[in-house]
Order: structure tokens, then sequence, then C-alpha cells
């Protein structure tokens, strides 16, 4: 047997081992309800994590409640969490007994709460994924290293440094625009939107955020290998989401980096090679991009203007303040490198996706289309761009956005895991499988927690019996006493879109802004409706448009009819 199969055979006896005496042992989460086991091995974990997945999702929210148990690999159970006061102590706020668990050494009262105690974290395979493809970002770190590199990153995520990027996101929209009007200048025109939306984050994350210029978004000239690494890692990744959960933390504890490089290239298979390719196009960039601002910066204010961005990017006033910085809040260059694929990687593929859908369903409702384009042009005034507080404060485009994240979030779903013995207390109680009235959960260590961002956010016992509807004049009222009363932990509009706490995203505000420029722009000039072909929506950790039932499983489009209003 060669080494590499010998050590992957050895890792996977070590996980199996661990799960068979969790199912021997049993757990204090079998008296929750949950969907039955689709297999022994896998339990329920294909049906959770399935692209096609949105119908299974629906009907397990409604049928269980707001506290799932799900049945994953042996005797492994995993939680599906969307009860608004259960959120908040995962994200937000923790209370721990250590009258329940013996074991756990835990010696507070059961009353006793904690703020940013590390319980409920980010999951092993999440960041050591992360800290794999990206390096260690703010995706790919934990405790006091994320906490040191957030409040590097927090600064520049301002509404004042937003307000000096309105420029740069205006001169990539317009490129864009110009684009598809030499298009659609004969008549209406199938354009995949998808393409175009994906490009063009790539290069407002580019310029805004790296100081770097991708692409000129023309036909002429070909996608970027990088952005195309880019938007690839998410569907080939996906692929490997049973054994990134399952074994990705173990394995990555054998021997060296360097050792386990070299056992990689020798395991076969062409979607680990493609992912191994994707992994190195994406560093090999953030490399070049960061050598090159680095010696800019190094030169001084008139080197550092001659860039793109001027040195008012991300990354240009992060490097900046980090050689500024004490010693002990200093980023290693390994960090702030992470940082580079990290922002990249985030903004892009959450931003394009938000972009692709709003579009597809102002397509899908003209009317919808049709205000929002009135509401535009009445602030328009001819030669000049919507400036920044105007655009913040068009109610029927904030409407919308708001909708579309409400109903259609690019993430559906994040997973934490305890890091010890804790108690998640309930808004409302659950019935056990034994007739039993539940007030709160007994949670083991060790244990995986999906909170349910699409449940939330379409709860109809928040929402209202219209919840799955896509309806922007919601946000054009006060909003239900249903939706305050719940107390969403979210950083954003009640929703759990952008998650919250001290891992909430970081960049929201600046995702909205990108999403206002490129749609106030493309409304104003063009008319979009549906086209010939049948659009599904992938659930692979971003959602997704493809052709139904297309060939290519790596396929993603959104093909729609753009046509030009004079």
């Amino acid at each position: 047997m060669s080494t590499p199969v010998l050590l992957a055979a050895l890792a996977f006896t070590a996980v199996f081992w661990k799960y068979i005496r969790r199912l021997l042992l049993g757990s204090p989460l079998d008296n929750i309800a949950g969907p039955p086991r689709a297999s022994f091995f896998k339990g329920a974990f294909s049906q959770v994590f399935d692209p096609n997945g949105w119908d299974f999702h629906k009907e397990m929210m409604e049928k269980y409640g707001r506290v799932i148990k799900i049945p994953a690999m042996l005797g492994d159970n995993w939680l599906y969490v969307f009860d608004p006061k259960a959120m908040h102590h995962i994200i937000v706020k923790v209370r721990i007994s250590s009258s329940t668990f013996g074991m756990a050494g835990i010696t507070v009262h059961a009353d006793d709460y904690f703020q940013e105690q590390n319980v409920f974290e980010e999951t092993s395979s999440f960041i050591e994924g992360n800290k794999l493809a990206f390096g260690p970002g703010l995706i790919g770190t934990l405790g006091e290293q994320h906490r040191k590199q957030r409040k590097m990153l927090t600064p520049v995520f301002s509404i004042a440094h937003m307000r000096e990027m309105i420029p740069t996101f205006y001169d990539v929209a317009h490129k864009l625009e110009r684009t598809f009007a030499r298009k659609a200048q004969n008549g209406p025109q199938e354009i995949d939107v998808l393409h175009w939306m994906t490009r063009t984050a790539l290069e407002l994350i580019g310029q805004s955020g790296l100081g770097w210029s991708f692409d000129n978004l023309e036909d002429e000239h070909p996608a970027d290998e990088y952005g195309e690494s880019t938007k690839l890692f998410v569907p080939v990744s996906f692929k490997f989401i049973f054994f990134r959960n399952y074994f990705l933390s173990t394995v990555t504890k054998i021997g060296t980096p360097g050792f386990r490089r070299w056992i990689l290239e020798r395991l076969p298979g062409r979607d680990l090679r493609k992912l191994t390719n994707i992994i190195d196009t994406m560093h090999n960039t953030s490399v070049k991009i960061y050598q090159t601002k680095k010696k800019a910066i190094e030169a001084g204010d008139e080197t550092l203007l001659e860039q793109v961005g001027r040195g008012k990017d991300i990354m240009s006033i992060l490097i900046k303040a980090n050689m500024n910085a004490e010693e002990g809040e200093r980023l290693t260059e390994e960090e702030v490198l992470g940082q580079m694929s990290t922002l990249t990687f985030a903004a892009m593929d959450t931003t394009s996706g938000a972009l692709s859908r709003t579009l597809h369903l102002l397509a899908m409702h003209p009317e919808a289309q049709d205000k929002l384009r009135q509401e535009l042009n009445e602030v328009k005034v001819e030669g000049q761009d919507i400036g920044y507080d105007q655009l913040v404060s068009l109610p029927y485009l904030d409407a919308i956005c708001r909708e579309t994240l409400r109903l259609y979030s690019p993430v559906n779903m994040v997973v934490r895991t305890t890091r010890q013995e804790a108690v998640l207390p309930l808004s409302q109680p659950i019935r056990g499988l034994d007739g039993r009235e539940l007030h709160e959960i007994h949670v083991p260590n060790n244990t995986n927690v999906i909170v349910g961002i699409m449940a939330s956010n379409r709860n109809p016992d928040i929402w209202g019996p219209d919840s799955y509807e896509w309806k922007p004049e919601r946000w054009l009222q006060p909003l239900p006493n249903s939706v305050t009363n719940a107390h969403i932990p979210g950083v954003y509009s009640n929703l759990m879109t952008f998650i919250g706490g001290g891992r909430s995203c970081i960049g929201f505000k600046f995702s909205q802004l990108e999403m206002k420029v490129v749609l106030a722009l493309l409304v104003q000039s063009f008319r979009f409706s549906l086209s010939s072909k049948e659009v599904t929506w992938k659930m692979i950790g971003i959602a997704s448009p493809t052709i139904r039932d297309s060939k290519d499983e790596l396929s993603r489009q959104l093909p729609l009819i753009v046509e030009r209003i004079h």
C-alpha cells in the first residue's frame, strides 16, 4: 500500500471510530424531532447539502419547526436552528450550564451569561478549509487572531471611506453599461447576466479593494484567469463538502504542509487537481498584487497616486495601517495576503449572485422594474450620476435590495460547532419525541449547529403568511410587530443574511452600495425580461443560477433579454 493511501486510511479510521463511539453512547439530541436518515452512513447530510434541496429545506422547516435534529454520519447528530433566541446565543451571546454536563468541568451557574466566549465557533473544517484556500485571513482564523484582523479592517468599511469609493464604483458600472449598450444596439439581445455581474463584481473589488484592475469589461478582453478561478471555487469545492466536514481537520494534522502537498499531488481525481490549480492561481495572484502594492507604498505617495485606486483602496490603507501599527497589533505578511483572497472571494461571488438574482426578479416582475426605473428617472440629472446620499435613501431601490436579500440570501445557512457543552434557550418551547415540553436544548461538545439563514428570513411566524413572496412594498411601511419583537440577531434589517456578532459580514454596507450603483445605471438604461431558457438556482454554498438540465455540472449562467431604453 502506498504512503498517501495508508495515511488516508489511518485518518479515516480515526474519524470513523469517533462517530461509532458517539452512535453507541447516544446523545441528548436524540429527543429532538427531525427528518429520518436517508442512509445509515450519511444520514440526512446529502439532503441538507443537496444542490437542489430548496424543497427539502422548506418542508423540513414547516414540519419540524425552529429546532431540528439532522442525523448525519453514523451516530452524529447536527442541529438546524432558526429560533431567534437560540440564534442570538449561538452568534452573539451564550449560556453555559454546569448542572447538565458533569464531564465538562464547567463551574459557572446556568444563569450566568458570557459575551464572546467562543462556545459556538466556526467549525474546524470551515477554518482549515478557508485557511488552505485563502490563507489565514478573516474567515480562516479564530479567537484573538480574528479579533485583531477585524479591528485592523473595520475602518476601511466606514461610511466616510465608502463615500470616497463611489466614483470608482460608477466608473466600473459605466464600463458595463457601455458594453451592454453595444450588445443591444441593434435590438433586444440575450445576454448571460451572471457572466457580466461576476466580471463586474471582480473589477469592483479589484479597484476599490485591491487597487488593481482585472478586467476592462469588454468582449474583446478575455475574462481574467484569477476571476475565472475564483468563480469556479464554490462549485468545485462543493463537491468535497462531505469530506471537508468530516475529514479535513484530521487530514491537516498529518505532517508538514509540504508533506501534505506531496501527498495531494499523488492522489487521483480530476476535481481534486482542478481545485488545487484554482487555489494556486488565487494565491499566486495575491502575492503578485501584494508585492506591487507594497513597493508602491514604500516608494511614497506620489507613486501610490499613480496606482489603480490612487491609494484609497482597502489593501493600500490596510498595508499602511499595518506598517504603522504597534508590534502587538500588527498582522503578519501571511495574514495580509490572506485578506486579499478572502475579500475578493467574499465580495465577488456573493455580490454577483445578489445582483443577478435581483435582475432575474425584475425580469419576472416587470411592474416592479418600471416602478424602480421611474424612481431613478425622477432624481436623475442629465450628465450626472446619482450622489451617495440620494442613492442610499431611494426608498424603492432600497426596498428591492432588502426584499431580495431577505427572500434570496446568497448564503442560505452557516455552520457553527460547540467548543464545550452548552445550553441553548428557546424563544418558544418545542415538543420532544418523548412528549415533554423543552424550553432549552442541551448541546454536547463538538456538535455542529446549522444556523438557518433562509429559514429565519422566510419564517411565516415572523414575516407573516406572505413570507415566501417577493414583495418589496413590505419595506415601504412599518414592519409588523412580529418582526421587531423577534429580536433577530443579524446586523442588517432584522435579517440573518449577513449574520451577526463578532463574525458578521464586515463588508455588508460595501456590498449594498455596489448593488445600488450597478442597479441604478442598468435599470435606467435597459429593460430586462426573461429568455426562453428555463433558469434554476443551485444551493451550492452560494446560490448560483444555471440552465435547467444543463449537461455541464460546473456551468453557471443567467440568460436574460436585455433591451436598450433610449
